[in-house]
């Protein structure tokens, strides 16, 4: 299965709503595009299309602190549909993009960047301790599969299941 990444330019329609799911921080706003199209040798509004954003983690509290309804900004995502019945009982298909980088349209307007402060240092040299894990040599080196899920290996010659292989 291959993933449909999106690059678009549109308004910002709504107020960014900003919340924690498993205390993972989540923005959500939608944004209209509505393209100029050229008909009998005149420049017209084509039909909006309207996404739903997803930013998550950082890019999500970022987003809440600079976003505002009617902004201009530029999404760049993954895209996906959902499909969801609404309370008239007909099926409605929402397009939603799971935004990596969200930026204001400089095309539109001027806007001004505040780098965010970085997380306070740990004392300890935890880097030093790092790179002393990273480098230990495992006993043993367990086969992992696509998924992350350790693959069972088969016993070695002479050893029962579950026995520790020989040095």
């Amino acid at each position: 299965m291959s993933d449909t990444y999106v690059t678009f330019q549109g308004w910002v329609g709504n107020d960014v709503t900003h919340k924690r799911v498993n205390n993972i921080s989540v923005a959500n706003f939608r944004v209209a595009t509505t393209p100029r199209l050229k008909r009998k040798g005149e420049w017209v509004d084509g039909d909006t299309t309207w996404y739903s954003v997803a930013a998550w983690r950082l890019l999500a509290d970022h987003v809440t602190d600079s976003v505002k309804k009617g902004d201009a900004v530029i999404v760049h995502g993954k895209l996906r549909s959902e499909a969801w019945r609404r309370e008239d009982g007909q099926v409605s298909t929402t397009l939603v993009v799971d935004a990596s980088f969200v930026g204001h349209d400089m095309c539109k307007g001027t806007s001004t960047f505040t780098r965010s402060s970085r997380p306070d240092r740990v004392e300890s040299d935890i880097h030093d301790e790092v790179a002393e894990m990273i480098h230990q040599e495992a006993d043993v080196e367990t086969k992992m599969s696509s998924w992350g899920e350790p693959v069972p290996q088969p016993p070695f010659f002479g050893q029962e299941p579950g026995d520790e292989p020989a040095a």
